[in-house]
């Protein structure tokens, strides 16, 4: 009896953030009179969260290692300038100016890593003098204005959505399709697990919870993809989001790359003398930062359809808090890819409640800030508990 008490606790503390995302919806799905879950506004919630998810995803990988990133709205800004220059008044083909941006990406990122692993500033210096810089070298490049419109095929990027390739009218029957797929997947994936599991003796919880979480997925899956098959189906972006989720679920689970990472973030002496990189695993930590903080601004600058001095204002901040409600430790160490996507839903669905029910950015933000104290006040009075 103890051993499933135990269980129960476990799993509970591992899903308290898809919990609280459930009864967020919930929320404001009843106070905005059903309108937060209309197939378009889910739309709009995946378009207008798209590139705030990305950059979550790079944040979590430089909060576990125990740092910070404050420059990655400014180096999102920068590279949206740059891919303007090179689309609009250069006229290159948008393919090569991507792969450009994403190079440049990576350079800053370098930059940045070079300052803090080798040279041993703090990453709060380095990444807030990179803020400074490469905000002020935005309005350089742009001279203060807007640059548009970018070519139609780039737009895509953000705002266009997948075929049907099955000749859907009323409702998007790829979309359907691609939604049983994945949750098959899904489902097939937790049942190795669990045999993987029972192979070498690890506890597990009982058939009959099993059994509700299958069907649980696969409802939810499904029930998604035909909410968005009901509008226009799957958005570009949405895809472009699983397979970087999915990706970087992957590594930091299953390669020694995802466990260096942890093991500079839990203990950094003791990760150097197990024989860990440390250096190179920040620096390789903060060019990947680099690299999607350039995706974050070519997506917003493809969904704005223009390049602007304001673009990336405080991306660093959502960034970072998503992270951190997503359930990572300010004290490194801690942290998942999923959880900081689940933290950037949460603040997503909250930016756009608020928003439906007419709440004023003031409020909107003070809210957010305190969100953002009650998660990490929870992390720190857990750690204290244990």
């Amino acid at each position: 009896m103890n051993s499933i008490t135990t269980l129960l606790k476990k799993n509970l503390k591992q899903s308290s953030m898809v919990i609280a995302l459930v009864l967020i919806t919930l929320l404001f799905q009843v106070l905005t009179d059903g309108t937060l879950l209309k197939p378009l506004n889910i739309t709009n919630l995946i378009l207008q969260n798209s590139y705030i998810l990305i950059l979550a995803v790079g944040m979590v990988l430089v909060i576990i290692t125990g740092h910070i990133d404050l420059s990655v709205g400014s180096v999102a800004a920068f590279i949206g300038a740059i891919s303007a220059i090179l689309m609009i008044n250069m006229q290159m083909n948008p393919v090569l100016a991507v792969i450009i941006c994403l190079a440049a990406g990576a350079l800053i990122g370098a930059w940045q890593g070079f300052w803090v692993a080798y040279v041993g500033i703090p990453a709060f210096i380095v990444t807030l003098a990179g803020m400074l810089l490469f905000r002020g070298l935005t309005l350089v490049v742009l001279q203060g204005q807007s640059i548009a419109p970018y070519p139609e095929s780039f737009q895509k990027l953000s705002n266009g959505f997948l075929p049907d390739l099955f000749g859907g009218t009323d409702i998007h029957i790829f979309s359907i399709v691609i939604g049983v797929a994945v949750s098959l997947i899904l489902i097939g994936l937790e049942i190795n697990g669990r045999n993987n599991q029972l192979r070498y003796n690890f506890e597990v919880g009982s058939k009959g919870l099993f059994y509700a979480k299958l069907v649980a997925i696969f409802a939810v899956v499904n029930t998604f993809t035909y909410v968005l098959a009901t509008y226009r189906g799957l958005p570009n972006i949405l895809v472009i989001l699983f397979v970087i989720i999915v990706a970087y679920t992957f590594v930091m689970k299953k390669t020694i790359i995802g466990r260096h990472v942890y093991a500079v973030g839990g203990n950094l002496k003791a990760a150097s003398l197990s024989g860990v990189q440390t250096k190179k695993v920040t620096f390789g930590v903060f060019v990947n930062m680099g690299v999607l903080a350039a995706l974050s601004g070519l997506i917003f600058a493809a969904r704005l359809n223009a390049a602007t001095p304001r673009a990336g204002n405080l991306f660093e901040l959502d960034a970072i808090a998503a992270v951190f409600i997503g359930g990572a430790s300010a004290y490194g160490g801690v942290g998942t890819v999923v959880g900081a996507v689940i933290g950037g839903l949460v603040m997503g669905v909250m930016n756009n409640g608020m928003s439906i029910l007419g709440l004023g950015i003031d409020w909107q933000q003070a809210i957010k800030g305190l969100v953002l104290l009650a998660a990490v006040a929870f992390d720190i009075i857990n750690k204290k508990k244990s």
